[in-house]
């Protein structure tokens, strides 16, 4: 399913962060106007709000696969602008505030269709993917990147749980399921869980040697990481940097 495509009822739009390379998903039901986004950056609220609003559509839910650590998520300050009727979502392992606490096997529906929570802890505690069987498609967040995974030596990271959460919670859905992660730094827009199993250059080796390649990675710190975490605990809207509280000063002056 390629991004902006409409089928069957659905309205899905694939939109992208330059600065974290941060994917965010719209969906909606076409007949019903009920939608979510998934993964929202802070910056591009009010890009997310507009072309909620140009397709009609109502937000739902704002929803996050996990408390990121490289942006500061766009949740708090689209319910701000969009009032009580949004919720925000997160999963319960997270130890962030939400509206609505999600858990493994747990559903979320927007209109006439669904989503199955799977929980993926590894890259955090609180990681969750969302499986939309309709539209047979997973949203992945950090857990499983294309041709990638998300990093395990910081926030709770385990190498092994990671594995395990892939092998079984992803690997396991058919393998035409289309994969949408959070992040892609090589211009991939979307994979799917049959190529993930087989060129995937992590995932595809065995447990040890998986656990050997992510000790290894030598990634630099975060540079968001001690801004970020702090706030997305709080959907976003705490110790803000200068610049950010100056957004959320100026939203709250346009709505008032």
């Amino acid at each position: 399913m390629a991004s902006g495509l409409s089928t069957r009822g659905l309205i899905f739009r694939q939109l992208f962060d330059r600065e974290s390379c941060t994917y965010s998903y719209i969906l909606g039901d076409a007949n019903t106007k009920e939608a979510i986004l998934i993964d929202p950056v802070f910056g591009l609220a009010q890009r997310d709000r507009t072309l909620v609003e140009e397709l009609g559509l109502n937000l739902r839910y704002v929803m996050n696969t996990h408390v990121h650590a490289d942006h500061v998520t766009g949740t708090g300050l689209l319910k701000e602008t969009l009032g009580t009727s949004v919720k925000s979502v997160i999963s319960s392992a997270s130890g962030a505030d939400a509206n609505v606490k999600l858990n493994h096997g747990d559903n979320l529906s927007f209109g006439n269709f669904t989503l199955e929570v799977r929980g993926t802890p590894g890259h955090t505690n609180g990681c969750v993917c969302y499986v939309f069987h309709e539209g047979r498609m997973v949203f992945t967040g950090d857990t499983l990147l294309i041709r990638g995974c998300g990093r395990t030596d910081f926030q709770e990271g385990s190498a092994e749980t990671l594995y395990n959460s892939v092998k079984t919670q992803i690997f396991e859905l058919p393998e035409d399921y289309l994969v949408y992660p959070a992040h892609d730094y090589k211009g991939m827009t979307c994979s799917s869980v049959g190529e993930e199993k087989k060129f995937n250059p992590r995932l595809t080796k065995d447990i040890d040697t998986f656990k050997a390649i992510m000790d290894n990675l030598g990634l630099p710190y975060p540079k968001m990481l001690d801004k970020a975490v702090p706030a997305n605990k709080v959907c976003g809207l705490y110790n803000l940097p200068p610049e950010m509280e100056e957004v959320l000063k100026s939203t709250n002056k346009n709505n008032n």
